[in-house]
């Protein structure tokens, strides 16, 4: 078995690309959108996938340690790729229903002129694939920078 001076280094390269994908929310919605929103680092949706950037991450980081041939990293890799299906899939299309749902809210408060301001599902849930590419390419790359660092 391959040793690191990081203790449990599947979990911790996990964390930080979890953790960097979040903040680098901020900065390319800055870029893309010309506003700074710093509520994306604590929010689901938007590039890059998180949840996908952990569990790349992860895979990645369990082949690097215990070989890219072992149960473990073939265990982690379809827990990733069910995280990352999911996210382009199921949490999308939830955030495309809250959306459209939504509308009909605020449509139906200015027919029925309600003054009551209409109840606001969260829209941003899900990803598109190329979020979800991206947080596995981000994922992969932290594992091994770390594993090089350390």
């Amino acid at each position: 078995m391959h040793t690191h001076t990081i203790y449990n280094f599947p979990l911790v390269s996990a964390l930080i690309s979890m953790i960097l994908a979040q903040v680098i929310k901020v900065p390319l919605n800055l870029f893309r959108n010309g506003t700074w929103n710093s509520t994306l680092a604590f929010s689901t949706g938007g590039m890059p996938s998180s949840h996908s950037a952990a569990a790349a991450s992860l895979a990645a980081s369990v082949g690097i340690i215990n070989g890219f041939d072992s149960s473990l990293f073939a265990i982690a890799s379809v827990v990733c790729a069910i995280t990352m299906y999911d996210a382009a899939g199921i949490r999308r299309h939830a955030g495309m229903h809250a959306a459209l749902l939504n509308r009909i809210s605020n449509n139906l408060s200015q027919i029925t002129k309600d003054e009551t301001p209409a109840v606001q599902l969260k829209e941003l849930l899900g990803h598109r694939p190329l979020e979800v590419l991206a947080g596995l390419v981000l994922g992969v790359a932290i594992s091994f920078i770390l594993n090089t660092i350390f």
